[in-house]
């Protein structure tokens, strides 16, 4: 998907155009029915692309080619895999990353900024997709280009340049070490394990747009995305009040449109819209079971993404397809993570804190963020008690086990709490723990939620004890290679008290109010615009 109109600047961009932005111009049907489409579906595909003989052969090894890959993660990420659920099933995370690549005669065509060629491209356009455990929920989620946030330590696979961990607008990832980074850089502001990576740049949308047949978009005004006095650049995009259908380029305008809607976020929620309806639409058409149409897919979709290495093949994106094709269009929930105005920079943003933090729990506890669905699909604090590992027994006692406390309490917008890895190590001490002491070298360090930190299997039991002594949830001890020994880590969840505060498990659909949520079976959404981009 991609992008807004591009500046010069590292950034190419950084404000949210329209209302108090930077004048930058950058910017399934269920029961037997279902089955036997779904059967018939997967028998449509091995005839047309599995086949081992002749034809069959020769145009799955052609979409093959089609594919380029690369390396899951490239960057110094944390989050671990969330275990399975008690009918061994696991959710599925994806990040979509839409480039603003120019590195190509098309691209540039579509996008302009010739000067900006050859340059690293940026991910202007950053959305989780999360498929629930069960597969009966999705979601997507997405984090405004211009947001601060923490990026690490991250390695170019293609050409081995290192860059070091920065705080700065979260697009700039994808040119610090490739999605691979992005990914990195989303999981360690989320703490959610993220199997895949999709990239798409400007000509793949076109060329998805175009082999879709058209999206229906609506606008509640007449709609001109164009220069103005006060704010160069924009999409295009022009279009009459009401609802139409948009392909190919005008696909493109409508995904890049920004200024015209007032900001980055509500970009975002059009972006939400369009992938709504995408969805009804392929839905609507049983393309799965149309093998011209589905051939033209394929060869739309091989050519148009860049995937990480282990979905990198024909069958293995179909597959993929065909999980998300399953899930309920009102079970399906799209929304932009919380944020606020970042207290540095007007025009830049950063995460809401405690909502944004809510948010993250119910993807990484698999609560589902719609409420349509049965009891007994199985409620958030089941599949959160199921994430964690099983009790065992310390290995010495409170006495005999060194344990180093880490104040992590930064956010984005608030300072760490001073003393407070000391407060704590006096606490442990008191407990038994006479071992505990604060880490004085760590003292920029942020994460969202307390954890306790082992390095190897033997000191499990030390690390749950530890945690037990505080009150803090056993599924918030982790193993992990980088700490050395037993380590409390402080996080921003915990700026005061010696005694965890109690956490609340959320509940499904219980998502913030700033979140701007959409159900994914909603055809009612229309787009305002903003005063100046109407005609």
């Amino acid at each position: 998907m991609s992008l807004a109109p591009k500046a010069p600047a590292t950034s190419r961009g950084g404000g949210h155009g329209g209302k108090g932005g930077s004048k930058n111009p950058r910017a399934s049907k269920g029961g037997h029915g279902g089955r036997r489409v779904l059967r018939w579906s997967a028998t449509t595909l091995s005839v047309v692309i599995l086949g081992t003989a002749g034809a069959g052969y020769l145009y799955y090894q052609h979409l093959n080619g089609n594919i380029h890959k690369g390396e899951r993660e490239s960057g110094d990420a944390k989050a671990q895999k969330t275990a399975a659920n008690a009918a061994g099933q696991t959710p599925l995370n994806i990040l979509l990353i839409g480039s603003d690549s120019r590195n190509s005669d098309e691209n540039v065509k579509l996008g302009g900024a010739k000067y900006d060629r050859g340059s690293p491209p940026l991910g202007d356009v950053q959305m989780l997709i999360h498929l629930s455990a069960d597969r009966k929920s999705a979601a997507m989620v997405s984090i405004p280009r211009d947001t601060r946030v923490d990026i690490p330590k991250c390695t170019d696979p293609k050409t081995g340049k290192v860059y070091p961990a920065t705080n700065t607008i979260i697009n700039e990832s994808l040119a610090r070490g490739g999605a691979g980074c992005t990914l990195a850089t989303w999981e360690n502001l989320t703490g959610v394990y993220i199997d895949h990576w999709l990239t798409i740049d400007f000509s793949g949308v076109v060329n998805m747009a175009d082999a879709i047949g058209g999206v229906d978009v609506c606008v509640k005004q007449n709609v001109w995305d164009r220069p103005t006095a006060a704010v160069p650049g924009g999409s295009g995009l022009k279009m009459t009040a009401g609802t139409h259908k948009v392909k190919g380029e005008k696909a493109l305008q409508w995904l890049r449109t920004r200024h015209a809607w007032g900001s980055d976020p509500l970009r975002a929620k059009a972006q939400h819209m369009y992938l709504n309806s995408m969805i009804r639409t392929l839905k609507g058409q049983n393309v799965f079971t149309d093998t011209g149409r589905l051939m033209d897919l394929a060869e739309a979709a091989t050519k148009s993404l860049t995937v990480s290495e282990e979905i990198g093949t024909p069958k293995k994106l179909y597959d993929l397809g065909m999980q998300l094709k399953s899930v309920p269009t009102d079970r399906i929930t799209s929304l932009t993570m919380p944020n606020v105005q970042d207290p540095q920079n007007k025009d830049h943003l950063v995460p809401d804190g405690a909502n944004a933090d809510k948010m993250w729990q119910m993807l990484r506890d698999d609560v589902s963020f719609d409420k349509n669905g049965k009891a007994s699909d199985g409620a958030g604090e089941k599949k959160k008690q199921a994430s964690a590992e099983p009790v065992k027994e310390p290995s010495v006692s409170p006495a005999g086990l060194g344990v180093l406390v880490r104040n992590a309490t930064r956010t984005s917008t608030e300072a760490p709490v001073g003393g407070r890895a000391r407060t704590l190590a006096q606490e442990l001490t008191a407990k038994g723990y006479t071992r505990a002491a604060a880490d004085t070298s760590n003292t920029g360090e942020s994460v969202d939620k307390t954890v306790v930190r082992y390095p190897s299997a033997d000191l499990q039991g030390d690390a749950q004890a530890v945690a037990e002594a505080l009150g803090i949830p056993t599924s918030q001890v982790k193993q992990s290679t980088d700490v050395s020994g037993v380590t409390l880590v402080v996080g921003a969840d915990w700026r005061e008290g010696t005694a965890y505060p109690k956490q609340s498990a959320p509940k499904a659909g219980d998502l913030p109010d700033n979140a701007d949520a959409i159900n994914g079976s909603d055809t009612k959404q229309c787009m305002d615009v903003y005063g100046p981009y109407r005609w």
